[in-house]
């Protein structure tokens, strides 16, 4: 009796594809779509940057088109920022020109203390140099273990804080006030208008669970401002807002390559006495707003470990260096870590694809950025604002009854707005912990790390303050 074998029609189930292994995507939960879609919620909510650090910039870097070169080079930094960070390291957080140490490059530096943009280009790739030994060498990575876990969840509490506060700050909600420092704004103002409508849109969408909330959120938001003739978008006369212009020239602009800023940096200039201060204070500054930001995104993207531990810290510590350094390289300020990263990571976003999306778009920006300027700051408010709430979520774990935690914990969340710089949230964390710690009795729990950074927070508040 013989048998003849049957075959079983059917789909043929094959495992995840090169790029799903490579990124881990299908082990971290997520899929390609999602990440994708995560990239692009991320660069909607970083595009700002395209036109605000060339604004800034500009002021100190006198070359001729200014501002496009600017723009091109702002696109550059972060599209390799975001690159190497999402394909070398493989985490969803994109780099740009940072907020913060633009201005301080601009205005105290160049402007303030005669330092030529030059030359100040040059203490940025010297600190990004610092940053790249350091994380080789592993001190990033033990200075972030020995940072205990209070403090990390303040951390990301209180870049959530930031995040919220520029949001409210960008959908003009809050506004600055001589007397009272800051107030609320006119709530009829079309950018705060359109800024709420779309918070109760993406409010509504993160409730009823849909997915790309956020994104839809901005987009919708955008519609809706072109659609009304809000007049929420940059470009206006005397530097003011302005109803959407529409694409007269079309959607697709030809990029123009930055030559008078690549490799303008004076690096031996830098390493003068008289320039050594601004290269510390740039790696101060830099190093606790990275680290800061980092540690915080991986802990709201669920990467740290019971130990606070985040794998492969080496090698995201030190494509941060680089950023920096190709950043420098190109004609920019620091290039860094975003806090607006948590935007996409709240979308879904969960391995380095999504980063990597992030930096490809802004690559393609430089020859479609007149779509950049379809999303005003009042589309993206919202995210931020949102996004900023979620952030809060980890302080319920801080031992609030014990001053020792609670207080510099509570220190670190609230002086990142209030001070306008997570680095400066990190330091007061740090050096009260150690402080209370050490007069109660309790120094013994202290990590001897920690000790030694509090005590150089302390000197750089001393010697290199700003």
């Amino acid at each position: 009796m013989s048998t003849t074998a049957t075959k079983k029609s059917g789909p043929v189930r094959t495992g995840p594809g090169p790029v799903d292994r490579y990124f881990g995507i299908t082990a971290e939960g997520s899929t390609i779509p999602r990440e994708l879609r995560a990239g692009f919620t991320t660069f909607l909510t970083m595009s700002y940057i395209l036109f605000v650090n060339p604004q800034v910039l500009s002021g100190a870097i006198d070359v001729p088109n200014s501002f496009v070169q600017l723009l091109m080079v702002t696109a550059i930094a972060a599209a390799f920022g975001s690159i190497v960070m999402g394909v070398i390291a493989r985490y969803p957080f994109a780099q740009a020109p940072g907020m913060g140490l633009n201005a301080f490059f601009s205005f105290t530096v160049v402007q303030g203390m005669g330092v030529p943009w030059q030359t100040a280009l040059g203490a940025v790739f010297i600190s990004g140099v610092l940053f790249v030994v350091l994380s080789v060498i592993g001190a990033r990575k033990a200075i972030v273990m020995a940072i205990p876990m209070s403090l990390k969840l303040a951390i990301t509490a209180g870049i959530g804080t930031f995040l919220a506060f520029l949001g409210l700050r960008t959908a003009g909600i809050v506004v600055p006030n001589e007397a009272t420092m800051v107030t609320l704004g006119s709530l009829g103002s079309p950018t705060a208008w359109v800024a709420i409508v779309g918070l109760l849109i993406t409010a509504v969408l993160l409730q009823l669970k849909v997915k790309g909330a956020i994104l839809w959120g901005i987009l919708g938001s955008s519609v809706i401002a072109i659609v009304s003739g809000a007049q929420v978008f940059a470009g206006g006369a005397d530097g003011g807002l302005q109803a959407f212009p529409g694409f007269g020239d079309g959607v697709v602009a030809a990029p123009i390559w930055p030559s008078d800023l690549v490799g303008a940096l004076d690096i031996a200039g830098a390493l003068g006495l008289g320039v050594l201060s601004v290269v510390f204070t740039f790696f101060f500054v830099d190093f606790f707003d990275a680290t800061g930001t980092l540690t915080g995104l991986a802990q709201r993207a669920g990467y740290l470990d019971e130990k606070g531990d985040m794998p492969r810290a080496k090698t995201t510590f030190s494509m941060d260096g680089l950023a920096a350094m190709f950043g420098a390289l190109m004609g920019t300020s620091t290039t860094t870590a975003y806090v607006e990263s948590a935007s996409g990571i709240e979308d879904g976003g969960r391995t380095g694809l999504t980063s990597a999306t992030t930096g490809v778009l802004f690559a393609l920006s430089m020859f479609l950025w007149p779509l950049a300027g379809a999303i005003p700051g009042a589309a993206t408010a919202p995210a931020l604002i949102l996004v900023g709430a979620m952030m809060m979520d980890g302080i319920r774990h801080i031992e609030w009854d014990k001053v020792s935690e609670g207080v510099p914990s509570f220190l670190a969340i609230i002086s990142m707005p209030l001070t306008f710089s997570i680095a400066n949230g990190v330091s007061l964390g740090v050096i009260s912990y150690c402080a209370i710690k050490l007069f109660t009795g309790d120094g013994r729990k202290v990590h001897p790390i920690l000790y030694v950074v509090a005590l150089l927070l302390v000197a750089r508040y001393v010697f290199l303050s700003e």
